[in-house]
């Protein structure tokens, strides 16, 4: 009789229950899947809000795994994978959500048209940091918006996606603008792009001193709420407005009295629904081509937080600690 192979994985088995630590059948590839042998998960706070019960778009059921983002190597493959060999680093968003087994695991069987190569001058902690903001910032801005060069771009929001849709923009030859408080506007300088601070500077203010009064050619608001209302009116005739969180009620007059258009971005949706994976995979390539050129840059929390330390990740994360993205080394 052979005893299956076991793997080490942290599992919840309820709402708000603790992270355990259990020793679990390790997965094997079914085909057009990959095993890949964890190195590094990125925290996100959809991770925090799928364990408080507070994500039900996410369809994550307990007991679960979570993790979405996730670097590695290719342990295996299943039948009918082109494109890796045994031995392969790699990253994507894979997992973590819609019962799809996450990456605080020692091993995931993940559908391989998620996967990219990692880049070859990031480390496996700074490739786990990118796939979900990276990703998102590149739905809104390439695929909804066509960002084009020598546009006016304004992000709203200077967190883990803005970061992303900044560095994109800039990539694309457009002018890039975001708005955060004060503290973020180093980061934004940082990366190439003007920082308006939103505690000094008004909608119409930044407006007028920026585009002379025209408006944006495109606006990514990262944010959600008022800072999508304030995209609305920031916004240029015939622009385009894209949104990662436009979950609430909002006025549309302001975006039709300037004949601009709307695009939502909801990253989940290739992982809860199997259509469009290999699309994802596609942008990750594109993450790894502008991080082997030098034109991308994670951000990493320097904190180290081993396998069992996940509670304190979280921890980190809910209190807005952290500093850059928050990565879970995952033990061999």
């Amino acid at each position: 009789m052979t005893t299956a192979a076991a793997m080490d994985a942290l599992v919840l088995n309820g709402t708000n229950a603790p992270f355990t630590r259990a020793s679990i059948a390790r997965p094997e590839p079914a085909a057009g899947q990959v095993l890949v042998g964890v190195k590094a998960s990125g925290v996100n706070p959809l991770d925090l809000k799928i364990r408080s019960g507070n994500a039900a778009h996410a369809k994550h059921p307990f007991p679960a795994v979570l993790g979405m983002d996730l670097a590695g190597t290719v342990e295996a493959l299943g039948t009918g994978v082109t494109g890796f060999v045994v031995g392969d680093e790699v990253y994507g968003l894979t997992g973590g959500v819609g019962g799809l087994q996450g990456s605080l695991a020692q091993f995931a069987a993940v559908d391989a048209s998620l996967l990219a190569p990692k880049p070859v001058n990031l480390s496996m902690r700074e490739a786990a940091a990118l796939p979900l903001v990276f990703i998102t910032a590149w739905e809104g801005l390439v695929d909804r918006a066509q960002v084009q060069a020598r546009q006016r771009v304004l992000v709203q929001g200077a967190g883990g996606v803005g970061l992303m849709a900044i560095q994109i923009a800039r990539a694309f030859g457009a002018e890039v603008f975001a708005v955060d408080r004060t503290s973020k506007g180093g980061a934004i300088e940082e990366l190439g792009a003007t920082a308006i601070d939103r505690e000094q500077a008004t909608l119409q203010e930044y407006v007028d001193d920026h585009t002379s009064g025209r408006g944006f050619d495109v606006v990514y608001d990262t944010v959600g709420g008022v800072a999508l209302d304030a995209s609305f009116n920031a916004v240029r005739r015939f622009g385009h407005v894209v949104s990662c969180l436009g979950w609430g009620t909002h006025s549309l007059a302001p975006l039709s009295f300037r004949a601009a258009s709307y695009s939502g971005v909801f990253t989940l949706l290739p992982m809860l629904t199997g259509q469009g994976r290999e699309h994802h995979g596609e942008i990750m390539r594109e993450a790894t081509r502008l991080a082997e050129s030098g034109k991308l840059k994670p951000f990493v929390d320097p904190r180290r937080f081993e396998f069992d330390a996940v509670a304190d990740a979280h921890r980190e994360v809910e209190n807005r600690n952290a500093n850059g993205k928050i990565v879970v080394d995952i033990a061999d």
